[in-house]
């Protein structure tokens, strides 16, 4: 890590811990073939991607799983359930250190999300923290099914650095996933690639980002 004066964070096992296999056998249990094809870290059905960019409303997702299905009897509790179930929860710790970070570094957040998510994890903060939402942990939030946009698409990157008018060079990006920090080191942004069993705070300790 070098001359590093921002941090853009991924979500999702950067802070908040998921398990996409809960979901994948969630999603068999309703009758989903293949649910490792249908939902997967590298590759997903064409579905996902439209939900974190907000082009799909949440009835319109859980309608096209239902067709996936084929079963009329599943009700939509059942498909946000499923959805929902690879949301594990935030490590303690992991929202003192981002506060800690922030007086330091700009902070940014920067999620492929969708609203189902981002409603069951702005209630999970609510009752589980106090937390209104995340907008204190960071200078900005950015979350995909808001603005359109995704990773790993060049344009999000390019909108979070021209908006913050941030140094590319002077950017440390942390995401779990090889295929978004490709598309950010194009742009010159250093990168972590986060990967278990490390952590968000280990990461820190052993980078001196607090020293």
């Amino acid at each position: 890590m070098h001359n590093i004066k921002n941090i853009i964070f991924d979500y999702g096992n950067v802070i908040f811990s998921i398990d996409f296999k809960r979901s994948q056998e969630a999603f068999r249990q309703l009758g989903i073939a293949n649910p490792e094809e249908f939902f997967g870290h590298r590759q997903q059905d064409q579905i996902f991607d439209k939900f974190d960019r907000g082009e799909v409303s949440a009835s319109e997702f859980r309608s096209y799983v239902k067709q996936k299905i084929g079963n009329a009897n599943v009700t939509d509790q059942q498909i946000t359930d499923a959805w929902n179930s690879l949301l594990i929860g935030i490590a303690p710790g992991n929202h003192d250190l981002l506060l800690k970070l922030k007086e330091k570094y700009r902070t940014f957040l920067l999620s492929n999300i969708n609203d189902i998510h981002y409603n069951y994890i702005m209630n999970y903060l609510k009752t589980d923290f106090g937390f209104n939402d995340n907008e204190h942990l960071f200078d900005k939030t950015y979350y995909s099914h808001l603005i359109g946009k995704r990773k790993p698409e060049i344009a999000i990157f390019k909108q979070v650095l021209e908006e913050n008018d941030l140094k590319a060079e002077e950017t440390l990006f942390i995401d779990d996933s090889p295929q978004h920090l490709d598309a950010a080191k194009t742009l010159g942004i250093q990168t972590f690639l986060m990967t278990a069993p490390d952590t968000i705070q280990q990461f820190a300790g052993r980078e001196h980002l607090l020293d």
